[in-house]
């Protein structure tokens, strides 16, 4: 919103004497996007402020389940000006260190725990409103980032109060699982990871959801990191929004997650974790689909984009207790293996 020229351009015409700082820019969020802004307005010699409501930076990262590992290598999950110092596919804590190293490394002006409430137009500017404080400013970055809020379906009301109900944002590992079946809603990255973790653990795991595709690759294999910068060239310049292939493939990924990238079928298969299809109804407590109910302990919800919950897109449900199973079948038993 605005830039460098018009904002010194525009100082003038705020009415900054009501304003507790006046700023040309403020940066909302200190993850990686907002961080990237601090180091272009900072070289370009613009004053800035980057507001941030956690209490450390990188707790946006360590919030993350416990497994998380990026799909990036080094030379593409670093900022601008500084590279990750790890060999390999960065870890969750790893990229939470990282981040708040990056920013203490480059001395940005960030204002930890400061949560903005409110930014709204002022003459040729902006007026930013935290918790505590206000800043009149010409721009205004917002890089606050996706998947903050859990997005529950409404069915989620319906079920038996009994069994562990678990939203992404709020897992972190097995230890939270209640003994007994797993149910994962979600069968896109993040969910698979989910299942692999639950299987491997002993439980019985299913996984909902439409299989979205997957790479034909193993990224963890040498082979397949050779191809990489080809594969990020395409990502970058052809397949965007800006050419016809691109919006093709945007649309067809509408309503389903994005493409398997690390995990597999045949992990899946291999860890004994049984695929269904889409939830449409709660019975006497618990999910149901095509007509069956499923018995399990435990329920993770792992939406399949930012502002979408994944119940309500799966079809066959199975019973996770070891007295019924869809076609006949008995719940899955093997603990499946670590990755």
């Amino acid at each position: 919103m605005g830039g460098p020229t018009e904002a010194r351009r525009s100082r003038a015409r705020l009415p900054f004497a009501s304003m507790d700082e006046t700023m040309d820019t403020v940066v909302i969020g200190a993850g990686p996007a907002g961080l990237v802004a601090a180091y272009h307005l900072q070289r370009a010699g613009v004053p800035f402020v980057v507001l941030d409501a956690s209490g450390r930076l990188g707790d946006s990262w360590r919030a993350r389940y416990d497994g998380l590992r990026l799909f990036s290598l080094p030379r593409y999950a670093s900022l601008p000006g500084w590279r990750i110092p790890v060999r390999g596919f960065p870890t969750r804590d790893e990229m939470a260190d990282y981040v708040e190293a990056y920013a203490a490394r480059f001395d940005f002006p960030v204002r930890s725990g400061m949560r903005v409430r409110r930014v709204g137009r002022v003459d040729a500017g902006f007026i930013v409103e935290t918790d505590t404080d206000s800043y009149a400013c010409a721009s205004v970055v917002v890089a606050t980032g996706m998947h903050t809020r859990p997005v529950v379906p409404a069915l989620a009301r319906d079920l038996d109060p009994g069994l562990t109900q678990l939203h992404s944002l709020e897992y972190r590992n097995t230890g939270q699982l209640a003994p007994g079946g797993v149910l994962v809603v979600g069968a896109a990255n993040s969910g698979t990871d989910v299942a692999l973790e639950s299987a491997a653990a002993g439980h019985p795991t299913w996984l909902a959801g439409r299989h979205p595709g997957q790479l034909p690759v193993n990224i963890d294999r040498r082979s397949a990191q050779v191809l990489t910068p080809a594969f990020m060239f395409l990502h970058r310049h052809v397949m965007t929004l800006d050419t016809p292939i691109g919006r093709r493939m945007a649309r067809q990924l509408r309503g389903h997650g994005v493409n398997l990238i690390r995990n597999k079928l045949a992990d899946l298969d291999a860890a004994g974790i049984v695929r269904i299809g889409r939830i449409t109804d709660v019975r006497d407590g618990h999910p149901v689909a095509d007509a069956v109910r499923c018995h399990v302990s435990s329920l993770l919800v792992v939406p399949d984009g930012p502002s979408r919950s994944s119940c309500g897109r799966r079809r066959r449900l199975c019973r996770g207790d070891g007295t019924s199973s869809p076609r006949g079948r008995p719940p899955p038993r093997s603990p499946g293996r670590r990755r």
